[in-house]
């Protein structure tokens, strides 16, 4: 190999060396300037809300289950065949009323086959008592043996227990005649019938006839966190009436109005609740049995209570934590101790003053210090409706007004920047589920 050749080669390794690590420095460098100015880019838009002072309702919120207070599987206590149904389905009916009828001429001659036997038992005994009375007419005369008497005795008696025999057979048979007639066992709605007519029934059938719900009044099962039970058991020993509302899935809408009827008695391990019964008068069947809603259990108020919205509060290492407003548009993580729910807001305890502005919309992209931009969530193309069916106030703070606005909540004045019923998109109102 020439000698040029071999001098240049470590030249041309050095080079291409040189030019591959200039290239990954450049990609290092642009990718570290990226990340660094990406933090400072721009201010974060978010959604506020003012911290109030209110007599806040308590309530707790969680889902249920309507349940019939009684239900019933009406079955023939007989064997027959089914010859007359006097129910239409889903029809109310009372207590006592006709159903169904089997067919009754088997019962009937039952019946008469063990009258017939009374009859001629309590003709037998009649005659007996009558020989009784006779003998012992004769054994006051010394003309008969006392052991005779003594036998015509113990045949009355024979007679007596064989005619009281008699008439269980005879009352067994008229119920078996009775049970021919099958009738309601509670008042409420029938369901779809399970036998046709001209089927013979059996008294060990498991579906039965037909099923009977009651509805008026009905109840409605629900569960509760532990962490609730203290506050729900202090409300209910003040008033064992406590008021609770059944609302629709989407929360929109009030199904009926109950109280509190029963909490169990222990709470289980496996899920870390407690039940709660509660009962609904139900007068206009709005309820229906096995319907999934949505319970309010309400446990009064508490006056004069720093409440936000619930969708402020955020949880984490530092426990519950909020973000406020500073008055030059940056944000302060501020730690806060919070309270009982009150609808879609959460009482504050410590951490917060009356007229302070926090941040309900927007929060994951925040961080201690960060620099804020208000926008007006409400206005959209589309109205947004909040979980309680009512309509959704518009933020009152206009964006460009927003640094003077906060400035001046900071100071104490009374300053609205946006209504606090609001309830930003993307987040999850109401108390706890």
């Amino acid at each position: 190999m020439p000698k040029n050749v071999k001098l240049r080669r470590p030249f041309l390794i050095a080079i291409v060396s040189l030019i591959i690590i200039l290239v990954i420095w450049g990609i290092y460098w642009i990718v570290a300037k990226n990340r660094a100015v990406t933090p400072r880019a721009g201010a974060v838009a978010v959604g506020v809300a003012t911290v109030r002072m209110e007599d806040a309702p308590l309530q707790i919120n969680a889902l249920g289950t309507v349940d019939s207070t009684y239900t019933a599987t009406v079955r023939s206590r007989v064997d027959g065949e089914l010859v007359r149904l006097h129910f239409r389905e889903g029809q109310q009916v009372k207590a006592g009323q006709l159903l169904a009828e089997l067919d009754p001429r088997p019962f009937k001659a039952e019946l008469m086959q063990a009258e017939g036997q009374l009859m001629r038992d309590k003709a037998l005994l009649e005659n007996a008592r009558l020989d009784l009375q006779r003998y012992r007419q004769l054994l006051e005369q010394n003309s008969i043996a006392k052991q005779q008497v003594d036998t015509q005795a113990s045949l009355v008696k024979q007679y007596e227990g064989t005619v009281r025999l008699d008439q269980g057979n005879v009352d067994n048979a008229r119920l078996q005649l009775e049970y021919s007639r099958i009738t309601a066992p509670i008042s409420g709605r029938v369901g779809l019938r399970q036998v046709d007519l001209g089927n013979i029934v059996h008294a060990s059938d498991t579906n039965g006839i037909v099923t009977i719900t009651q509805e008026q009044p009905i109840n409605v099962f629900f569960s509760i966190p532990e962490v609730d039970l203290t506050q729900v058991l202090k409300a209910y020993r003040t008033n064992r009436n406590l008021a609770v509302s059944a609302w629709d899935r989407e929360n929109r809408h009030r199904l009926s109005e109950g109280t509190l009827l029963a909490i169990d008695n222990q709470l289980s391990t496996d899920t870390g609740t407690i039940g709660i019964k509660a009962r609904f008068d139900n007068a206009d069947s709005a309820l229906f049995p096995n319907q999934f809603v949505n319970v309010h259990l309400h446990l009064g108020s508490q006056p004069d209570a720093v409440v936000v919205p619930t969708v402020a509060v955020q949880l984490g290492k530092l426990g519950h934590t909020v973000y406020r407003i500073n008055d030059n548009d940056t944000v302060s993580l501020v730690k806060v101790k919070t309270g009982a729910t009150s609808g879609e807001n959460t009482i504050i305890e410590e951490g917060l003053e009356p007229g302070q502005i926090v941040v309900i919309d927007g929060v994951d992209k925040l961080r201690d210090g960060s620099k804020i931009r208000i926008v007006n969530r409400a206005i959209s193309t589309e109205e947004q409706q909040p979980a309680t069916g009512q309509t959704q106030e518009p933020a009152a703070r206009p964006v460009e007004n927003a640094k003077t606005e906060t400035a001046g909540a900071s100071s104490g004045e009374a300053k609205t920047p946006v209504s606090p019923n609001a309830t930003p998109s993307g987040h999850a109102a109401g108390g706890r589920q």
